[in-house]
């Protein structure tokens, strides 16, 4: 599986190619007021409103710096009830992309955040797949993800 590799923390972790639509420079978001410190913000790709989710705030740790190498991941969201949504992720340290076969993915034992999923190693250490459907807890997508009214 090919896996984009970033860091929350010190710590590796990927999201599988499958799910990201684009990778972007870290873009100027709009401040959303009352949601959760990791709601970083909303930009505007194309004319599209997009939530941008703080991977570093999420874990509990600081807002992820703004270096050169902190990119904002575009993905595609499911939610439960099926509905596909544009979301972006902020994720520091981007690091670029890693081959690791299905057989080295095994589950961490421990059990931690509900977005955290299997564990493998390579020659860097290990990294972590980061589950998308295991984000956003209920409340938080109900916040971001308005059904859109008819014009």
């Amino acid at each position: 599986m090919k896996v984009l590799v970033f860091h929350i923390g010190r710590d590796r972790y990927g999201l599988p190619l499958a799910a990201i639509v684009r990778v972007l420079p870290l873009l100027e978001l709009k401040q959303l007021p009352l949601t959760p410190d990791y709601v970083a913000g909303l930009m505007d790709l194309h004319g599209t409103p997009v939530p941008v989710i703080d991977l570093s705030r999420l874990a509990g740790l600081a807002p992820a710096a703004a270096q050169f190498d902190t990119r904002i991941v575009i993905v595609d969201y499911l939610a439960p009830d099926g509905a596909t949504h544009a979301l972006g992720l902020m994720a520091s340290r981007v690091r670029g992309i890693a081959d690791i076969e299905a057989q080295q993915w095994e589950d961490s034992g421990v059990e931690t955040a509900p977005f955290l999923g299997q564990v493998a190693s390579d020659a860097e250490g290990m990294v972590q797949l980061v589950e998308l459907e295991q984000l956003l807890p209920a409340d938080v997508r109900a916040l971001l993800f308005q059904p859109r009214s008819a014009p």
